[in-house]
């Protein structure tokens, strides 16, 4: 077996390790606690209803469909996807890592999984130059748009772990009120998004972040600023994500 061919191998059984681990956490539970419950016990302000999470089918979908598409004899020697597989083994260490850290509660060490994941991620979204290169139709929405989705997604859920950190820490967030934090969190992901759709009119990437604002804006429905704030940073996000599509495809003609 050449190297390749390992790596299309490890990849397939990579995506259905860390499948099967999440379902576990969830049908088990893992050390007999809900991935929601455990979240719950956190009073923060940045995170979503719990229907948000139903976007975890959609990533797994994708993965899915990366894994199919990688081990295609035609796709043996992309160099695309050769430069990516090692590190997507890494995001998917760290993801099973979290879980595992996050039910046995050992929250000091998830924010480090969690980082490693999302680190990971942005490796694999630079290396695919997701947004600028171009690639198949198959490729686009095989590879890029589940590793947009994904990342979108991480890049939410690690504002939402290192919130819940500082809480158990018991940080007093410098006497600033929780509720002015949670908006300036806002900001910083519009702040983000921005950049996602003005330099690669991600659409995918943009709208994994309005679905959770919007999930936040539900959920925090009983605290008008963090609400209303939540519905204005989505509409910024899309705002900002018709800018650059329109930009991008004026510079294409």
């Amino acid at each position: 077996m050449n190297k390749d061919t390992l790596r299309q191998v490890l990849v397939v059984v990579a995506v259905i390790a860390v499948i099967a681990v999440n379902f576990l956490a969830v049908l088990l539970p893992l050390n007999g606690l809900d991935t929601g419950e455990i979240s719950d016990r956190f009073e923060v302000y940045f995170v979503p209803a719990g229907y948000v999470f139903s976007i975890w089918s959609l990533i797994y979908l994708g993965l899915i469909a990366y894994a199919i598409f990688q081990v295609l004899p035609s796709q043996k020697e992309n160099p695309r996807l050769r430069a990516i597989g090692h590190i997507f083994m890494l995001s998917c260490l760290a993801n099973i890592t979290w879980l595992f850290l996050w039910h046995y509660e050992v929250f000091s060490l998830t924010i480090i999984a969690m980082l490693v994941l999302l680190l990971s991620l942005i490796a694999i979204y630079l290396r695919l130059d997701i947004g600028r290169g171009q690639v198949s139709l198959a490729e686009k929405w095989s590879v890029h748009i589940p590793f947009s989705i994904y990342l979108g997604w991480i890049s939410v859920a690690t504002i939402a772990n290192a919130t819940q950190w500082l809480d158990y820490l018991g940080w007093g967030g410098w006497g600033i009120a929780p509720e002015i934090w949670a908006v300036i969190i806002l900001i910083a992901g519009v702040l983000i998004s921005a950049m996602m759709s003005l330099q690669r009119a991600d659409i995918a990437y943009s709208l994994v972040l309005v679905w959770a604002y919007v999930g936040i804006a539900v959920k925090q429905a009983s605290v008008p600023l963090v609400a209303y704030s939540a519905w204005i940073a989505a509409g910024l996000i899309v705002v900002l994500l018709v800018i650059g599509v329109y930009r991008k495809r004026q510079n294409q003609n």
